[in-house]
């Protein structure tokens, strides 16, 4: 017979909110690759696609996709990543790229957010633009390639494919 109040104790347990963020394609791929590290979390996606919903067992948040050639388009993506955050409130935001990832680990940075920033293998050379960047902001800040690794980041912890 199990103790009530334990089992009072442990529903009152607020669970970690982990906000998980890739753009369509690949990074997708591999941010959907680590789902089982969300295993027990309170768990919200974001992406540029709403198909990208029909595979989810959890709520996705769709912002426009954009780039540094789009300035505009990449200026109105930031704003709904921020209103994302604004209303999901993670405690966690993890990202493997690109745009919207990096403006979620921004924002989430400046909201008290814990973020995770894994940059994307497809980046074997030199990291990503964004993946570059991010690494002021990220709580932390991976490759998926040993030989980028540096000792003031990014850190190398092995490769999500």
């Amino acid at each position: 017979m199990g103790d009530e109040n334990s089992d009072m104790r442990s529903a009152e347990v607020p669970r970690v909110h982990v906000l998980a963020v890739a753009s369509a394609g690949g990074h997708w791929v591999q941010l959907r690759r680590l789902a089982p590290a969300f295993a027990g979390a309170r768990l919200s996606w974001l992406s540029t696609r709403h198909e990208l919903a029909r595979d989810l067992d959890a709520p996705l948040h769709v912002v426009r996709d954009a780039n540094l050639w789009q300035k505009l388009a990449l200026v109105r993506m930031f704003v709904e990543v921020l209103w994302v955050l604004l209303r999901v409130r993670p405690d966690v935001v993890v990202t493997t790229g690109a745009a919207p990832g990096f403006a979620a680990v921004v924002w989430g940075r400046l909201l008290g957010a814990r973020t995770i920033w894994i940059d994307s293998i497809a980046n074997s050379e030199t990291l990503s633009t964004s993946g570059a960047k991010s690494g002021r902001f990220a709580h932390v800040w991976l490759t998926q390639w040993e030989h980028l690794a540096r000792p003031d980041g990014p850190a190398y912890w092995g490769a999500v494919l």
